[in-house]
């Protein structure tokens, strides 16, 4: 399978295209990194929330702890900073959950950046290289099935006489398409040529 046109204009249109995608592509990933790590900046609060949280539960429990080491009335003591303690659980968890919800919002938004981007310019690329390298395997093999063996040029003058702009048409020798009618050699490899030509390719010999 051929990837590239043996055109040197048209060949090197097609790596320009196949370099500036895999560009856009590293851009847009580079870009959605950024994207995700700005967003995940958001997640400071959160973060201040879960470490208060275990902050206070810890000096609850210290507290609880040391009250309940009170003669008497240690349990009653250490009943309120037990409650504070669990409800700072309660805290820690907020924290963490704001901190999740932060996370999944910023792969969210890098995914979709990507996605977007990268598959707006492939439904552009994509066709366009497709239908060329589809046209030109397709060109090697008439190029391969001649009656002997060798290229199919009436098949490719059969389809530039159908295909080809008039001006490209017109622009061949006076008399060409009756002389293709007549079987003539080179009438035929001129139209065929000119078939090639549209790819970027060349007649074998030529």
């Amino acid at each position: 399978m051929r990837l590239y046109a043996q055109n040197p204009a048209l060949r090197l249109r097609q790596l320009a295209a196949d370099v500036g995608l895999l560009v856009w592509i590293v851009g847009w990933v580079l870009a959605a990194r950024a994207v995700h790590g700005a967003v995940l900046l958001l997640a400071g609060p959160g973060q201040a929330v879960e470490d208060l949280g275990r902050s206070v539960g810890g000096s609850m429990e210290s507290a609880a702890g040391a009250a309940e080491d009170v003669p008497l009335v240690g349990d009653e003591l250490s009943a309120p900073f037990d409650a504070l303690a669990e409800a700072s659980g309660s805290v820690r968890g907020a924290g963490q959950s704001a901190q999740d919800a932060v996370e999944t919002l910023a792969t969210i938004l890098a995914v979709a950046l990507v996605v977007l981007a990268v598959g707006w310019m492939l439904l552009r690329w994509l066709p366009w290289r497709t239908r060329w390298l589809r046209e030109a395997t397709a060109a090697a093999r008439v190029l391969r099935a001649g009656p002997t063996g060798g290229p199919d040029l009436e098949l490719l003058a059969a389809r530039a006489m159908a295909t080809a702009p008039l001006p490209r048409l017109a622009a061949l020798p006076p008399g060409t398409g009756a002389a293709w009618r007549a079987g003539d050699p080179a009438a035929v490899r001129s139209l065929a040529a000119l078939e090639l030509d549209r790819l970027g390719l060349r007649l074998p010999g030529a």
